[in-house]
């Protein structure tokens, strides 16, 4: 049997060797019919300590490697779909905070009269 791999947002990093992954996933309500978002925290082995948090990562079902970590980081997504290798996630991360665009003030309700009214 294939091994399981999850993807998700690094959302701690101040364990040795270890990251805590936050893997979403969309569930349909049982009543309500509407689609909600459910999350669980896996721990997750980062040998070299590169990864931080914010980072999306890959994750891989492995062996027990402690009480609670049972994944083993593989890589970022940025990573695998560029085929690079991923070593350096925090020089991404910076590179591309700043050339951020500022977020708009306008709500879509805003727009969406804004637009009505010019045409």
């Amino acid at each position: 049997m294939p091994k399981r791999i999850l993807q998700g947002v690094a959302v701690k990093d101040a364990r040795d060797k270890t990251v805590i992954v936050r893997v979403e996933r969309r569930v349909m309500h049982p009543v309500y019919k509407k689609f909600i978002m459910r999350s669980k925290k896996y721990a997750a082995h980062d040998e070299n300590n590169v990864f931080k948090a914010g980072d999306v990562v890959r994750i891989e079902e492995s062996r027990p490697i402690s009480k609670r970590k049972r994944w083993i980081v593989v890589s970022t997504n940025a990573a695998s779909a560029d085929g690079e290798a991923a070593a350096a996630p925090a020089a991404r991360k910076s590179a591309a905070r700043g050339s951020a665009k500022p977020r708009s003030t306008k709500t879509k309700k805003a727009a969406a009269t804004a637009a009505a009214a010019e045409g």
